[in-house]
């Protein structure tokens, strides 16, 4: 019988595997899985002061032991086991080289996304993004993107240079100019000031994105803002990205961009659960930086965030019903 309260490692005969997230197996087997997490242990290296989010996957899966399964009274069921997760490892990325890197996180996303199960990433920061929407269009040419962040990462971006095009605040600029993504249909939530350019707002909605931008999100409300998402994007395939400063600081201090006046962690983990009936297909969930982080609560929170997350998997793939089961 398991021990209350313990998460056990796996074990072959004397042998311990690999950490893994919710110590879910680790395997490669993309034909067992209708879910399958993926390390993105990248960043851009060009933040003058908070450099870490590379190592942020480690972080996430150390401290999902922290984590249990069932969340009643939102839901009893299991989503490791109707979904059979398993943890496929890391990309194999080297930090700041971009090029390289890109291919190599597009090549392993690509494998999850061909194999029909649904991705789950960890970052790394927001330049995974791009290489995972990337691989997310070949299946999916149709997709749309809500994206939940305190920033759009929608700058210009414009230079001659591969840092100067291919950063944390440009993503979604190039995800457009590729035509990974229906712009039109592409949602940001919950950017808030102060930023670095004031027209970065008219920028995004420049592009075709719409954006709900923090102050109006919480005047209307996270559930009547949940409601709105669910009815535009209605039987659309949909990608989730989630950047954990999405949340105030207070809860989330280890981040690569912390900006004050955030969700709590009881508002953002209820706002994820007013998401249920998105055809949810991929998410991530970056910007996790262990090296500021406190005592792992970070850490911990994106791993909560991770079981929200694939929760919404298990209504998206009609493993349950959309009532608390």
């Amino acid at each position: 019988m398991a021990k209350i309260g313990i998460v056990e490692p796996q074990k072959t005969g004397p042998f311990v595997g690999p950490a893994t997230f919710m110590n879910v197996p680790y395997s490669t087997d993309l034909t067992i899985a209708k879910a399958a997490i993926l390390g993105v242990p990248y960043d851009g290296g060009l933040h003058p002061t908070r450099i870490g989010s590379r190592t942020g996957p480690a972080s996430i899966r150390e401290h999902s032991l922290l984590v249990r399964p069932y969340q009643p009274p939102f839901s009893t069921f299991n989503p490791l086991t109707l979904l059979n997760v398993i943890d496929c490892g890391d990309a194999d990325t080297t930090p700041s080289v971009i090029e390289d890197s890109f291919h190599e996180i597009e090549e392993a996303a690509s494998a999850i996304f061909g194999a029909d199960a649904a991705m789950l990433a960890f970052g790394g920061d927001g330049n995974i993004t791009l290489p995972l929407l990337r691989a997310a269009h070949k299946s999916y040419p149709d997709l749309a993107v809500l994206h939940i962040d305190a920033h759009t990462d929608t700058y210009a971006g414009d230079g001659n240079r591969d840092y100067l095009r291919f950063n944390v605040a440009t993503t979604f600029t190039r995800a457009a100019e590729e035509g990974l993504i229906d712009v039109e249909a592409s949602i940001h939530v919950g950017a808030r000031g102060p930023v670095a350019d004031g027209t970065v707002f008219d920028h995004t909605r420049s592009i075709g994105y719409e954006l709900i931008d923090g102050a109006e999100m919480f005047r209307d409300g996270l559930d009547v803002t949940a409601t709105r998402l669910k009815a535009q994007l209605q039987d659309r395939p949909v990608y989730l990205c989630f950047d954990m400063d999405f949340f105030d600081p207070s809860c989330a201090p280890g981040v690569c961009t912390t900006t004050w006046g955030g969700a709590t962690a009881r508002e953002g983990l209820d706002f994820l659960r007013a998401l249920s009936g998105l055809n949810l297909v991929g998410a991530d969930i970056n910007t996790v930086s262990p090296p500021h982080d406190l005592g792992g609560m970070t850490a911990f929170l994106a791993g909560t965030v991770a079981l929200e997350i694939l929760t919404l998997f298990c209504f998206a793939q009609n493993l349950v019903s959309d009532q608390v089961s």
